[in-house]
């Protein structure tokens, strides 16, 4: 690659970066483009679609996700080990709007971020597992139901991200209180954890009423 195409890639990826940390996901490649300075048609020859610049943008984001989930694994307290992957995964996605889109929404075409979205989820149901099966973890807690808890940390970031972006810290602790094996809980859990199949069918609901 010439120096000046590489130049041009390297101002496309971080516009990309910065506006999709910003305005999530919803942007076009023109935006990218203005935002980087060159003309569109350089972008277009760099990235075919935008679904090949979110690969470019996010794959070493959810990389380095599925390491920290496995790293977790490594920490001799079960407790402490999944406390610190899921708050390292709401503070990057509290930090970065388009990464919470990403973790949280559909692949769309975007098959370098499913691969480690692949590898990622083995790793969190084993720090799920583990936990439980410690004592650490209330046992009706299951996998599904730290998709929708970070769900709603992520909700609360975005909401709260240009008046108090650390409110999102406040509501992971009280969410963390809640999933600890020696809280009182008030009962049974009411209706059942999300599986996965359920967790997709609910991402293209929300995706469909979106367009």
């Amino acid at each position: 690659m010439r120096a000046d195409a590489a130049r041009n890639q390297r101002r496309i990826i971080a516009a990309a970066r910065e506006l999709f940390a910003t305005r999530g996901l919803d942007i076009t490649l023109d935006d990218v483009a203005e935002h980087a300075g060159v003309g569109v048609g350089t972008v277009y020859r760099r990235f075919a679609n935008k679904q090949e610049l979110i690969d470019g943008v996010f794959e070493q984001h959810v990389e380095t996700m599925a390491e920290q989930a496995e790293c977790a694994l490594a920490n001799p307290d079960p407790w402490e080990g999944l406390v610190a992957y899921f708050e390292f995964a709401c503070r990057n996605m509290a930090a970065n709007r388009g990464l919470g889109e990403v973790i949280m929404g559909l692949d769309d075409g975007r098959d370098r971020v499913a691969t480690m979205r692949e590898r990622m989820q083995p790793a969190v149901e084993k720090l799920i597992d583990r936990a439980r099966s410690a004592g650490a973890l209330r046992p009706d807690a299951e996998p599904g139901d730290f998709y929708a808890l970070i769900h709603m940390v992520d909700a609360i970031a975005d909401f709260s991200r240009n008046v108090n972006p650390d409110a999102w810290r406040r509501y992971f602790a009280v969410v963390c209180d809640g999933l600890r094996a020696d809280c009182t809980p008030r009962g049974e859990l009411p209706s059942y954890p999300l599986t996965h199949e359920q967790i997709h069918e609910a991402k293209s609901s929300c995706f469909n009423r979106r367009r």
